[in-house]
This record gives C-alpha cells, sequence and structure tokens, in this order.
C-alpha cells in the first residue's frame, strides 16, 4: 500500500482483526455482486469505500424514479440510465483507487459461469426467486461463498451459503428450486426503505469479513429482520441430505471456515 491507502484505509488497519494484511487481501479481492438495486447499492458502496480491489455490478435494469426512495447509489440525474453503470459512477466518484466493471446483462446461468470462477465471493442482490437458485448454482458449481439477501415489506433475510464447508447448506437446501414460490416484488408490495440499507450492510459486512479473514460467517445460520419491531432472529440451519444442487459436492475437500 502507498501512503495515501495507508491514510485512506488507516480505521480498517487499526483493526485488530483486519490490520494491514487483512486491508491487503481486500485490496487484492474480486467481488462479484448481483443486482445494483436496493440492495445492491449499500454493497457496492461498501465494498467500495472499504478498498475491495476489483467489483464487477451486474444488472440489466435501468434507474427509474420509484427507485430513488431506497436505492441510495442513484440520484435524479441517473433515471433512466443503467443502474450498474450509475453505481458504478458512484462508487469510483467515492473511491478512484478500485476497479469497477459494470455489466448491464441479465446474470443468467452462461454469464454466472463465467464470472463466478473470477470472483472471490459473489453477492446476491437480486430482487426474484429465479436469479437467485442461478446465482446458488453458479457458486456451488464453482466453490465461491456466497451473501444473499432479501428484503421486501418490512421484513429481511440474509445469510452466507459457503459451498466450500462440509455440512453448510446452500441456499437452495432452505428454499428448494422446485418450490412454488410467488416473487414478491417491491413494486406491487412495497419496501420500507431503510430496510434495504440494513439487509445490504449486512451483506457487505460478510463479504468483508470473508475477504479479510475477520471474524466469523453467517454460514449454517439464518438472521431475520422484521423492522416493524427491530427485532433480529437468527436460526441455525443445515444443509440437506438429498439437496439436488449441493449434494454431490459434499464429498470433496472442505475449507476451512472464514
Amino acid at each position: 500500500m502507498d501512503d495515501d491507502q495507508l491514510l485512506r484505509y488507516s480505521r480498517h488497519i487499526l483493526l485488530d482483526d483486519i490490520g494491514i494484511e487483512g486491508q491487503q487481501r481486500l485490496l487484492a479481492a474480486h467481488a462479484l455482486v448481483i443486482g445494483a438495486g436496493g440492495l445492491g447499492s449499500p454493497v457496492a458502496l461498501y465494498l467500495g469505500t472499504a478498498g475491495v480491489g476489483t467489483i464487477t455490478l451486474v444488472d440489466h435494469d435501468h434507474v427509474d424514479l420509484t427507485n430513488l426512495q431506497r436505492q441510495i447509489a442513484h440520484d435524479l440525474s441517473r433515471v433512466g440510465q443503467p443502474k450498474a453503470e450509475s453505481a458504478r459512477r458512484r462508487v469510483l466518484d467515492i473511491n478512484p483507487g478500485i476497479e469497477v466493471r459494470a455489466l448491464v446483462q441479465r446474470a443468467d446461468a452462461d454469464l454466472l459461469d463465467t464470472l463466478v470462477p473470477q470472483a472471490d465471493v459473489v453477492l446476491d442482490c437480486s430482487d426474484n426467486f429465479a436469479t437467485r437458485q442461478a446465482v446458488n448454482a453458479a457458486c456451488v458449481r464453482h466453490r465461491r461463498p456466497l451473501v444473499s439477501g432479501a428484503a421486501v415489506g418490512f421484513d429481511g433475510q440474509v445469510s452466507v451459503y459457503d459451498s466450500r464447508k462440509r455440512g453448510v447448506p446452500c441456499y437452495a437446501c432452505l428454499f428448494p428450486p422446485e418450490a412454488t414460490v410467488a416473487d414478491a416484488a417491491c413494486a406491487t408490495m412495497g419496501v420500507f426503505a431503510p430496510l434495504v440499507g440494513l439487509i445490504g450492510t449486512v451483506q457487505a459486512a460478510e463479504a468483508l469479513k470473508l475477504l479479510s479473514g475477520a471474524g466469523q460467517s453467517l454460514a449454517g445460520r439464518l438472521l431475520m429482520l422484521d423492522a416493524r419491531s427491530m427485532e433480529w432472529t437468527q436460526i441455525a440451519v443445515q444443509a440437506t441430505p438429498d439437496c439436488a444442487v449441493c449434494g454431490e459436492q459434499r464429498g470433496a475437500p472442505s475449507t476451512p471456515a472464514s
């Protein structure tokens, strides 16, 4: 790190759990963020300000006026522009010393099979069940840790699905792909503006811990928030023995927990 970086990241470096070595790991890391909306906004901003060296943002959508109630990476001047590019510019305004890539595409299986192996951590900030399943499947195939969040109305949830570790479930263990799920879209259900910030910030924190080696991740635990009462609930979750997505991976060697 040069002198400017030592100053910029000094508050991280002062933390015993991160220090210079942890900050250097962040600078060398690559985070893949799927979705640049309500969850992706705080995720991208915090990963960028914390010094994650390469961030790839994937989102096919464009900024709409209704997004500005909660999607803090965007502003009125960006209405009509691609969300991925808008978020990219906002992150670089704060920290021009990192690389931020914007892909204005849908995160389909082919794209994920290209991008996921390049990343050290994947953050699912999407808003639909099909994309969450596709992201999870790609992370299992390529052995990449996944930080998944969801938020609608006043309810949110977040967890880490780390297929490198034995006994830890993947997203499909909790939410089977064959299940009939009606997506609860913000456009029809509404969403409490700070909720996406709360869940997205936890996602960013989990990713930074995984990348820097600090603390213990949420792998094996599902964290849920009822923002009406501001009550957090944590439940232990286990791998499903016959999971169609991650079951075949369990016989492979595990990686130490982060």
